[in-house]
C-alpha cells in the first residue's frame, strides 16, 4: 500500500462512492462504506493474519489505542509524546498503546524510533495489509479499541492539544465502560 498517494486514494474513494450512489439511485454520503473500512462499533480484526513484524503484546481484555504511523509523517512525530503520556496515565488500568508503522523500509522506522524511543509496543505493517483492511487513508490514524475488541473511536490525523483532549476523554470513557 503506497501511503504517499493518500490524496489520490481519497479522491478515488469519493469518486467511487459517488458512482456507486448514482448507480444505486441514492444520495452519496460519507457514511457509505466500502470494503476495507471499519467504523466505530465494529470489531477490530485479529492481528494474526496480516504478516505484522514485531512482538505483539497480549491485547486480551485491554483497552488499546492502535495507531498507524510512518517515519515521514510530521504529525506522527508530534503524536508520539502524547501516546507516551496516555500509556503512563492509563496503563495501570488495563490500557496500552500499540503503534503500527507502515514504513516499507525497516531502516526508516528504526531511524525514527532512535530519535524518540517509544515506551509502548511497535509493530510494522510493511505491506500495508492491516492498514488497507481497516481503511487507513491518512497518517496518523488511530483506533481506540475497547476491552471487548470493538472500536469505540477513530481518529484520522493528529491535531495536537485538541486531539490529546479527545483521547483523554475517550480513553477514560472506554475504560469505565470496561469496568476498569
Amino acid at each position: 500500500m503506497n501511503m504517499l498517494c493518500l490524496e489520490s486514494k481519497s479522491s478515488r474513494r469519493r469518486a467511487l462512492q459517488s458512482l456507486l450512489a448514482s448507480a444505486l439511485g441514492i444520495v452519496a454520503s460519507s457514511s457509505l462504506t466500502l470494503a476495507g473500512s471499519v467504523k466505530a462499533g465494529d470489531t477490530f480484526p485479529e492481528l494474526g493474519g496480516f504478516g505484522l513484524e514485531g512482538t505483539q503484546p497480549d491485547l486480551k481484555g485491554k483497552v488499546v489505542l492502535l495507531d498507524f504511523w510512518a517515519s515521514w509523517c510530521a504529525p506522527c512525530k508530534k503524536s508520539f509524546p502524547v501516546m507516551k503520556e496516555l500509556e503512563a496515565k492509563f496503563g495501570s488500568r488495563g490500557f496500552l498503546v500499540l503503534a503500527v508503522s507502515v514504513d516499507e523500509q525497516q531502516s526508516a522506522m528504526q531511524s525514527f524510533l532512535k530519535k524518540d524511543p517509544p515506551t509502548f509496543a511497535i509493530l510494522r505493517d510493511a505491506k500495508g495489509r492491516l492498514a488497507e483492511a481497516v481503511g487507513v487513508e491518512k497518517m496518523p490514524t488511530s483506533f481506540l479499541i475497547g476491552a471487548d475488541g470493538k472500536i469505540s473511536a477513530i481518529h484520522s490525523g493528529f491535531d495536537g492539544e485538541p486531539t490529546r483532549k479527545k483521547y483523554l476523554a475517550e480513553i477514560e470513557s472506554t475504560l469505565k465502560s470496561a469496568g476498569k
